[in-house]
């Protein structure tokens, strides 16, 4: 792992390099981000994106998904896919969100982590972008392959490597590293054929040792 120093420098460089870096998953109210998050598993934020407003138009809040006939929620998030996984999770949500909740997400990690379909690396999505309170990071797939080529953990478990970033990243710069990563990972540190010329972070790297 890295000096807490070199972790705050490479998220340093990583915010000059990428200063517009956000949640790329558009949304208006908490419960459309939790939509959001559960339909981007295995599914492109971008795809998500183009299958959302016309689900939104109509169905935004927990008791609209409590409504819905489950076959044309099907019909609905059928392009991000996993249709019928992502459908039963979904209603099973908004359910315990009306009956648990008063119909309001709730507020914090632990009981995020209650609601079907949704995980740790969810709710921490949700604390950061929903309620800006970030309570850990989000550990995805580009924010676990760049940790491990820039050194910052060894783990392959996404809890693991979470607690390894939050070891050595300053709790200032939470709300910020999983954007960051994620953008990262798409524009150079790339799963294959990454543009480590271009790297800002060449020096730091591992990959590169």
């Amino acid at each position: 792992m890295k000096k807490k120093s070199e972790a705050t420098n490479i998220i340093k460089i990583l915010k000059n390099t990428y200063p517009e870096a956000k949640c790329s998953l558009d949304f208006t109210t908490p419960f459309e981000l939790v939509v959001s998050v559960m339909l981007s598993a295995q599914c492109t934020d971008e795809r998500v994106n183009k299958t959302t407003p016309s689900i939104f138009s109509k169905y935004s809040t927990p008791q609209d998904f409590v409504n819905i006939d489950i076959f044309e929620l099907e019909k609905l998030i059928y392009p991000c896919g996993f249709y019928k996984t992502k459908a039963k999770h979904l209603k099973e949500c908004a359910k315990k969100i009306v009956s648990d909740y008063n119909g309001k997400v709730p507020h914090s990690m632990e009981e995020l982590m209650t609601l079907p379909g949704i995980g740790r690396k969810s709710a921490n999505v949700i604390m950061l972008n929903a309620f800006d309170s970030p309570c850990g990071i989000a550990v995805d797939t580009h924010a676990k392959r760049i940790a491990r080529r820039i050194g910052l953990s060894s783990n392959t478990d996404p809890d693991k490597v979470e607690q390894d970033l939050l070891k050595q990243i300053p709790k200032e710069y939470l709300k910020d590293v999983n954007h960051l990563l994620v953008y990262h990972g798409r524009n150079l540190c790339t799963s294959r054929n990454p543009k480590c010329n271009e790297c800002p972070l060449n020096k730091y790297c591992d990959k590169n040792k």
